[in-house]
C-alpha cells in the first residue's frame, strides 16, 4: 500500500489534463486576477484612527482637533506625548493617520509664516491612507486657511503641511489590492476545483469505486489536494512575476513568508472544500453552499473593506474566516517587509485552523465497506 499515494495522485492529474475546460481557466486565473481587477477595483473607508499631537495647544488647534474628532470618517486615539510615540503606534498598525502640529503654529500662521503640520499615514491600506490624508488635509487645511485670510495673509495648503506615506509612498491603491487578489487566486484553486472534481466523481458514481477498496480516508483526502496545493503555489509564482512585470511590485520582505502563508492557506481553504464535498449530495447543492460561505470569505477578511470599518460583533466572527491572516500576512510582507516575529499569530492561527479543517474533512468522508 506504500505506492498507493502516488498512483492516486497521477490518477487525478490525469483527469485534471483530460478535462477540456479546467486547464484553460487554470491558466487565465492569475491573468485576470493581476491583469484587470486591479484597474477596476474602488472603495471607500470610515473609522480612520487618527493620533493627534498638539505642540501648539492653541484656539485653531483645538478647533481643528475637535473637528476631527466629530467627523464622520476619523476617530481620534488616546492622546499621545510625543510624535515617536505616535510613530510607533504607526509602526504596530494601532492607528492610521499621524498629525502632528508644531509649537507656536498660530503665531507663525498669525505672522504669514508657519511652521508645516506634518501628516504621516499608514499606507500599506493604499485606500485609507490616501482618504485619511486627503480628508484630514481638506478638514485642518480650511480651518487654518479660514484663520490666515482672516489676518489678511495668502497662505497656500502647500506651505502648511507636509505630507509623507509609510510603506506605500505613491499611495498606488493597485499595490494595496494586488496581494489580497493572489488570496482569490489561492481560493479558486484551492477550494473550488477540489469541490468540483469530488463532486463530479460523486455524481458519476467513480467514486464508489475506490469507496470499497483498501484505499484510507488520509490517502483519499491527499490525493485529492496535493495536486492542487502545487498548482495553487505555482499560480501564485506566476501572480507575483506578473506584479513584479506589470505594476513593479515586489515583496518588501521575505518573499519565503509569502509561500508559507500561502500553503497553510491552501490547507485551510481545501480542507473546508472536501468537507462540504463530502456532506453535500448534488453538485448544485455543494456549490450553493461554498458560494455562501467564500461570499462572507471575500467580503468579511478585509480583501476590499477594513475590518476596522466594520461593527464589533462583526470584527469579532473574522477571526474564524482563514483569509483574514493571510491577507495580513499578504500586505504586511509585500509592503511593509514584516517579519516572522511579527506576524506569528496570523501564522499559529491559520496552522490551527488548517489542523480543524482537514480533521473535519477527514471525519465525514463516509468510507463504505
Amino acid at each position: 500500500m506504500k505506492h498507493t499515494l502516488p498512483i492516486l495522485i497521477r490518477k487525478e492529474v490525469t483527469q485534471f489534463r483530460r478535462n477540456k475546460v479546467l486547464p484553460r481557466i487554470v491558466v487565465m486565473m492569475p491573468l485576470m486576477l493581476v491583469l484587470v481587477l486591479p484597474l477596476v477595483t474602488q472603495m471607500d473607508v470610515k473609522n480612520i484612527s487618527v493620533a493627534f499631537i498638539d505642540h501648539d495647544r492653541s484656539p485653531l488647534t483645538l478647533r481643528m482637533e475637535s473637528h476631527l474628532a466629530h467627523s464622520n470618517y476619523f476617530r481620534l486615539c488616546e492622546p499621545v506625548g510625543s510624535f515617536e510615540e505616535a510613530e510607533q503606534m504607526l509602526d504596530d498598525g494601532k492607528v492610521d493617520l499621524v498629525v502632528s502640529i508644531p509649537e507656536h503654529f498660530e503665531r507663525h500662521l498669525t505672522l504669514g509664516d508657519p511652521k508645516p503640520i506634518l501628516l504621516e499615514a499608514n499606507a500599506v491600506n493604499a485606500t485609507k491612507g490616501a482618504q485619511g490624508m486627503q480628508y484630514a488635509l481638506q478638514t485642518i487645511a480650511s480651518a487654518a486657511m479660514e484663520k490666515a485670510r482672516g489676518r489678511g495673509a495668502a497662505i497656500g495648503a502647500e506651505q502648511l503641511l507636509t505630507v509623507e506615506n509609510r510603506y506605500n509612498p505613491t499611495g498606488n491603491y493597485r499595490h494595496f489590492m494586488l496581494p489580497a487578489l493572489m488570496i482569490v487566486l489561492l481560493i479558486l484553486v484551492c477550494c473550488f476545483l477540489p469541490l468540483l472534481n469530488i463532486m463530479t466523481e460523486k455524481e458519476h458514481g467513480t467514486i464508489e469505486q475506490i469507496n470499497v477498496t483498501p484505499v484510507g480516508r488520509l490517502e483519499f483526502i491527499l490525493a485529492k489536494l496535493i495536486p492542487y496545493w502545487l498548482l495553487a503555489l505555482v499560480l501564485l509564482a506566476v501572480a507575483m512575476l506578473l506584479a513584479w512585470a506589470v505594476y513593479g511590485l515586489l515583496p518588501a520582505g521575505a518573499a519565503a513568508l509569502v509561500f508559507l502563508a500561502a500553503f497553510l492557506f491552501a490547507l485551510c481553504i481545501s480542507g473546508f472544500a472536501v468537507t462540504i464535498a463530502n456532506i453535500s449530495d448534488t453538485m448544485q447543492q455543494a456549490i450553493f453552499v461554498m458560494f455562501f460561505f467564500v461570499m462572507f470569505f471575500m467580503l468579511m477578511s478585509g480583501l476590499f473593506t477594513p475590518i476596522d470599518s466594520m461593527p464589533r460583533w462583526a470584527q469579532g466572527i473574522t477571526y474564524a474566516f482563514p483569509p483574514r491572516y493571510v491577507i495580513d500576512v499578504f500586505r504586511s510582507v509585500y509592503l511593509k517587509g514584516t517579519l516572522f516575529a511579527e506576524l506569528w499569530f496570523d501564522f499559529l492561527m491559520l496552522t490551527l485552523l488548517a489542523v480543524v479543517f482537514n480533521l473535519l474533512a477527514t471525519v465525514t468522508y463516509k468510507k463504505q465497506s
